[in-house]
């Protein structure tokens, strides 16, 4: 009914780490129906490495960095910056190494086909890309790939102005669910004071699942509103509804005492608003 998520993955990792390292495990262990192509970050999410795996596992990698400006572009050889940007030339560093990517293809295929099949996660393998491991010549090849990759995602965000929209707007509800789950973990402020891995997995799983119940509830009960003032001729128009976020609190009791009814049954849901043919969606 609206632009809103729900969590379908969550992981634990420990505090300090690269969040870039672990982003590509969300969309590769995904088990549920949605299948989506397209991952969205912030600054944290994005390196030289992680653009070039996701390219080759394709993935689309469309991160909101900050202070895009001063990261390198790279021009395809020098020749081309010679006789076709030299206007821009300073604008660009060094021309893409294609002899590494071409050398080291069919081993960058060989890891791409590993995490594809579940036999090691991506996360593992960029963990042994990491920043020391500048001797490593997968590691460079997967950085000259990822450096062509990323020059050619930051001259579209230039270029496009409803590509930045759309990654703003995508990271922004992705900043609104941070916060709703916050909100729902209302104990300590969302502080974990265990210091046992298992349980501290078990909290962030558990208010994961409690967010997606609440989201659910609201779901239901904003789809139920909204059929009522389209019975009563109220024009709620599909461009209307989309805006609707399911982030809400206001009405939600988080204190006080719940009672449980096992003899009231639920009130049937409606799965389709049932819009007048003007307004319905072709």
């Amino acid at each position: 009914m609206s632009d809103t998520y729900i969590a379908l993955f969550s992981s634990f990792i420990a505090c300090g780490v690269w969040e870039a390292i672990y982003i590509l495990d969300g969309l590769l262990q995904n088990r549920s129906e949605i299948r989506p192509d397209t991952l969205h970050a912030d600054t944290q999410g994005q390196s030289e490495t992680v653009f070039g795996l996701a390219h080759l596992l394709a993935i689309q990698l469309m991160p909101r960095i900050r202070h895009w400006n001063n990261l390198t572009l790279y021009a395809p050889s020098e020749r081309f910056a010679h006789e076709h940007i030299a206007h821009i030339r300073e604008l660009f560093g060094d021309p893409a190494e294609w002899h590494l990517i071409q050398t080291h293809l069919p081993d960058m295929l060989r890891v791409v086909l590993s995490i594809s099949q579940g036999k090691i996660r991506s996360s593992t393998i960029l963990r042994k890309l990491g920043t020391e491991s500048r001797k490593n010549r997968l590691y460079l090849a997967f950085r000259a790939l990822g450096r062509v990759v990323r020059t050619l995602f930051l001259l579209h965000f230039m270029h496009e102005e409803d590509l930045r929209r759309t990654i703003s707007a995508a990271t922004n509800i992705a900043e609104a669910w941070n916060g709703f789950v916050q909100w729902v973990a209302f104990s300590s402020e969302g502080v974990i004071r265990q210091n046992n891995r298992e349980e501290q997995r078990k909290i962030i799983r558990y208010n994961h699942l409690v967010a997606n119940l609440v989201v659910f509830h609201n779901v239901v009960s904003m789809t139920r509103v909204l059929q009522d003032l389209i019975n009563e001729g109220y024009p709620v128009t599909p461009e209307v509804i989309a805006r609707i976020s399911t982030y809400k609190t206001a009405h939600i009791n988080r204190f006080g005492q719940y009672a449980l009814r096992f003899d009231q049954l639920p009130q049937p849901m409606t799965e389709d608003l049932r819009l007048p043919p003007s307004l319905a969606m072709g």
